[in-house]
């Protein structure tokens, strides 16, 4: 007797009983095959894929009890999307939705020399051999069907299908050579829970926007309806009633168990965009089968009335009787068609079980950090060019000048050595930025190449990973450091994940500027004056900058450009806030704080840190602000104390050359560590455990760091954060002994 809760079997065998008994659903639209222009090897091709696509389904769960396999999210229901993966050219790249294994199955039909029963069994199980991931995730990826692999699609690869999206006719119009075709579209496909997110409501929010700026944005939402996120439903009709009538969007909707159906929308879809080069909001009502996945269960949260309802309208009952209607296939061939594909994909299980799987932590994290690329170094600009191109600016790269005027003149120079190199977020083109970091280059550069976003974080990190998809460079500014904590998953699991999850197949190189730090006396709350780094520091494989002074910041920048473009880096660019504009160090009128624009050729590499003093028996560490107060301390422990000191300005937060670091500590008896940020979860702590496990004999050790508290306004700032004063006390009782 079959068990009423093992859904999996039952809709199995109710498959082969049903055709047998031709007891077929019936659809609310009926539609002859030459109506929709589908002819008969077509339909059973795209057949065959949805069967693979289930069978691959029924497998995943026999392997996961028999703990071959780990993730038992499925593709039943769904099945429909075939159509999408025959109707779209391969090279349409397609950020896809977790039950998209049958677009994925029939989209291998358009390239020679792929097995994908195997890729994907290979997923299943973690096998090393798996050619999108290697083992580290079950992802439906490939790159040679130009499908990034997406980790998790609760709605948060919509922002950079965007951008990507927007990259295409940007890529047209500046004459650069883009990775993806010129005549190609994005597709991006996502479940009707997902549609809610925030992140998703942002995304379409920004297609819609750019839809109604009249600009051209060659891009297909998907939304692949089946009524249920895991058990929360959906409300009747909200879909088409929410987006249904998008200003600039071409609506088209369908029945997602209907083949023909799907097939007509799907045709016209792809004809619209192809040739508008505009949006569709393309809406495909769907079932889902079997639960959410192997561990939900619906019989706890939906009737076995319910539950039968759904499962008889089960997308390959519909394309059986389809295929039978139209004498495409007779019952016998249909049944022996499902079977045939069972017996094939067990086989292939039985073969993937033997492959190698990941063995070692080295072997996983190989993929963190992309492959180093083959791109050739972009060529200095010609001086007559920087003197064409600074304008009336140019003499101010014989003068002091400040960290922003500085960092200004260093985009200069970037947008104009990289001419795929982009700037943009809130405010940065004709404003120039809320502090006038990117003031003229607008200007000098265009509209198209200095522009400014909506005010969405979400966007503009999406924006900056679709446009690396397509050969840009981009350069995003974040206007305030809390600002990234709107939409830190699109750095954490989107940018920072692609290559890891694809064997570095895929990456997404950007800069991201981001206005940083506290000390803003005339500011307060967390949204505009915020010391918390704590979230940039657990990301693997991203690399933090955060320069103190202007000179340091020009010759940084420069290396995370660099790293962006040669090596396809996600880099974030930490630019203390409170320090743009100070000139001074010790006393007013001194203009110790300016610089010199550093030579073009002048950089300075991860890693490296700076040694300001000689003293061998106590060193101060900091960065940033932190850096800036140490060294006015340094002078008054000179002094007022007879304390000599070195201060070292570790300029990266990741990476640290701990050995390096050592090595210059070697001999010192003291160290104090000022940490402008929180006690807790700062870069202090780290610091403190590289020196216990890198210095033997172990200097006494000292931290001056913020409270765990968020900024007040004005000047009740020095009793939260670290300031001169404080780190004269630590510093006189830690080399004095008390």
């Amino acid at each position: 007797m079959t068990d009423i809760y093992n859904r999996t079997q039952i809709i199995d065998q109710n498959f082969t009983n049903f055709v047998r008994q031709n007891k077929f659903p019936q659809p609310a639209i009926s539609w002859q095959a030459e109506q929709v222009g589908l002819d008969r090897v077509t339909a059973i091709d795209l057949f065959e894929s949805q069967l693979i696509s289930r069978h691959l389904d029924l497998q995943a769960r026999i392997l996961k009890q028999q703990n071959h396999s780990y993730y038992t999210i499925g593709s039943s229901g769904h099945e429909g999307n075939a159509v999408l993966g025959k109707v779209f050219h391969y090279q349409d790249l397609a950020f896809l939705h977790y039950r998209d294994c049958a677009f994925l199955v029939q989209r291998s039909k358009q390239v020679d020399g792929i097995d994908i029963i195997r890729d994907l069994m290979l997923s299943f199980v973690a096998s090393s051999e798996d050619p999108i991931s290697g083992g580290r995730h079950k992802v439906l990826g490939s790159h040679a069907l130009y499908v990034p692999p997406q980790t998790s699609t609760i709605a948060s690869h919509l922002p950079k299908a965007v951008g990507t999206a927007f990259s295409l006719p940007l890529a047209k119009s500046m004459g650069i050579k883009a990775q993806l075709p010129e005549e190609s579209v994005i597709l991006c496909s996502f479940g009707d829970a997902s549609a809610n997110h925030s992140t998703a409501v942002g995304a379409l929010n920004t297609m819609q926007w750019i839809a109604h700026k009249k600009l051209y944005l060659p891009l297909v939402m998907i939304c692949e309806d089946n009524g249920f996120g895991i058990s929360v439903e959906t409300p009747t009709n909200w879909i088409e009633q929410r987006f249904g009538h998008c200003e600039g969007v071409k609506y088209i909707q369908c029945d997602g168990t209907n083949l023909p159906d799907i097939y007509r929308a799907a045709r016209e879809a792809e004809s619209y965009v192809r040739a508008k080069r505009k949006p569709v909001f393309f809406h495909m009502k769907t079932v889902r089968l079997m639960g959410h996945a192997g561990s939900d269960i619906e019989l706890y949260y939906r009737s076995v009335k319910e539950v039968e309802s759904m499962e008889f309208h089960d997308p390959l009952l519909h394309t059986a009787r389809f295929l039978r209607e139209n004498d495409f296939l007779s019952i016998p061939a249909i049944i022996e068609y499902y079977e045939n594909i069972r017996q094939k994909i067990a086989k292939v299980a039985m073969e993937v079980l033997s492959t190698p799987k990941l063995s070692s932590a080295r072997e996983i994290m190989a993929s963190i950090v992309p492959p180093l690329s083959q791109n050739t170094v972009m060529p200095l600009p010609k001086e007559a060019e920087r003197k064409q191109c600074f304008d009336k600016d140019y003499k101010k790269l014989d003068q002091k000048g400040t960290l922003s005027s500085l960092l200004n003149l260093a985009l200069t120079d970037l947008m104009l050595q990289y001419p795929n190199a982009l700037i943009f977020g809130e405010d940065v083109s004709r404003k120039g930025g809320v502090y006038h970091i990117t003031a003229g280059l607008s200007k000098k550069f265009g509209l198209r190449r200095v522009f400014n976003t909506l005010l969405d974080e979400q966007t503009i990190l999406g924006m900056a990973m679709g446009l690396g998809h397509n050969g840009f460079l981009p350069i995003p500014e974040i206007q305030f450091l809390a600002y990234l904590h709107n939409a830190e998953d699109q750095l954490r699991g989107e940018a920072a994940t692609l290559s890891f999850f694809s064997k570095g197949q895929f990456q997404n190189p950007m800069v991201i500027r981001i206005a940083a730090y506290a000390y803003q006396k005339g500011f307060g709350g967390h949204f505009h004056n915020d010391n918390s780094i704590a979230v940039l520091r657990d990301i693997p494989g991203v690399i933090i900058a955060s320069p103190s002074n202007g000179s340091d910041a020009v010759k940084m920048l420069r290396s995370c450009v660099a790293l962006a473009a040669e090596k396809k880096r996600v880099v974030v660019f930490l630019e203390p806030i409170a320090l743009y504009n100070v000139r001074d160090l010790h006393q007013a009128g001194d203009n110790q704080w300016m610089e010199n624009y550093p030579v073009p050729t002048a950089s300075i590499a991860p890693g490296e840190f700076a040694v300001y003093g000689t003293h061998k028996k106590f060193a101060i560490i900091s960065y940033a602000n932190g850096y800036y107060l140490s060294r006015q301390a340094a002078q008054e422990l000179k002094d007022q104390h007879d304390i000599d000191c070195k201060v070292i300005d570790l300029r990266w937060i990741a990476p640290i050359d701990q050995a390096a670091l050592a090595r210059e500590l070697t001999g010192c008896e003291s160290v104090l560590i000022v940490d402008e940020c929180r006690k807790t979860g700062s870069l202090s702590e780290a610091l403190v455990t590289m020196l216990v496990e890198q210095m033997d004999p172990l200097p006494r050790i000292k931290r001056v760091t913020g409270h765990d508290s968020f900024i007040p306004l004005g000047e009740a700032w020095k009793y939260v954060l670290p300031d001169k004063e404080r780190i004269l006390k630590a510093a006189v009782e830690l080399v004095r002994g008390k």
